[in-house]
């Protein structure tokens, strides 16, 4: 694809999550054609005015698949993990299965956090940060939620059968408010 063709396929894939403008495109382009992740090509019927075009090498296709598995790794950064959870389908099931149980450990340790702040500062704090706080605990239990469901269909797809069954977020959820 041509520069133009790329931005726009990578907007109708990442939709709101993230934004690609021609100033860190085409710098990108360039640095991976200097890596030779990627090759110009020049089409036969552009005779004329000629655009630069460009196709994925193998080594960018392993650089891809490297930069995808990084995912996990990168639990903590939330944007950066939504990016790469957009191109998810070009990892095998036990790859995702693994970058997914990483994400929920990541929000199960950060809902734990937030629990035992808004449990401390409860009281000092002015009810907008409470709210806030509130709301982070809910949207993070409900990300949990989706992560397992996430994984339990993977686990399907491939016909993992779970080492030992996690107990239901719920049950876990209790167990650490009574420690």
């Amino acid at each position: 694809m041509h520069g133009y063709q790329l931005k726009k396929r990578l907007a109708e894939t990442l939709g709101g999550f993230w934004q690609v403008s021609y100033g860190s495109l085409y710098p990108a382009l360039k640095r991976l054609q200097r890596e030779e992740a990627v090759e110009m090509i020049f089409p036969r019927e552009q005779l004329g005015r000629r655009k630069n075009v460009y196709r994925i090498t193998e080594k960018g296709e392993a650089l891809f698949a490297e930069l995808l598995e990084r995912a996990g790794q990168e639990a903590s950064e939330d944007s950066a993990f939504s990016v790469r959870f957009a191109f998810f389908q070009y990892l095998k099931p036990e790859t995702r299965i693994r970058l997914l149980e990483r994400r929920r450990a990541f929000l199960e340790t950060r809902w734990t956090h937030l629990k035992e702040s808004v449990q401390r500062l409860k009281e000092g704090i002015d009810s907008y940060t409470l709210s806030l706080m509130n709301h982070e605990l809910s949207t993070t239990e409900t990300d949990i939620r989706w992560l397992e469901e996430l994984i339990q269909a993977e686990q399907r797809q491939v016909q993992v059968e779970p080492v030992r069954p996690r107990p239901r977020r719920s049950a876990r959820l209790a167990q650490r408010e009574r420690a």
